[in-house]
């Protein structure tokens, strides 16, 4: 691949599959809001670094919102969609998706924005690499 076609091969968009198993639910069987949160910043986080190709780490996080309970041994799917980008920050949508039987209907449960910065190897913020915008 050439790299003028990197910015081309790039996409907006990743998708992340989890089941919710004993050690992810509170006392009531249902999913912890604490782990809803990390799979959906660690879906943004790779949605960011697949699409700009550069490191990045978290700078914010922003409503989250609740909407319905997951359950034990739901499957889980996360979407995150890289929304705008600035300089060296990516603003990410996140929305968890999950189904009450396996194939079944996916169902909104949890959605947030993050915005990711990529940074160089000393954490400092850097430009998001050129093309990245294109996709």
């Amino acid at each position: 691949m050439r790299s003028d076609d990197i910015g081309a091969s790039r996409t907006r968009q990743t998708r992340c599959v989890e089941i919710v198993f004993p050690d992810h639910c509170n006392h009531l069987g249902s999913l912890f809001g604490g782990q809803a949160l990390a799979w959906m910043d660690k879906a943004a986080f790779l949605a960011a670094s697949r699409f700009s190709g550069c490191t990045v780490v978290t700078a914010r996080s922003d409503r989250i919102d609740f909407r319905e309970p997951v359950k034990l041994g739901e499957i889980v799917e996360l979407v995150a969609t890289v929304t705008s980008v600035g300089r060296s920050s990516m603003t990410v949508r996140v929305s968890l998706l999950h189904e009450a039987e396996p194939g079944g209907a996916a169902r909104p449960a949890t959605t947030g924005e993050f915005v990711m910065v990529a940074v160089d190897e000393s954490g400092r913020a850097v430009a998001v690499r050129r093309g990245a915008s294109d996709a």
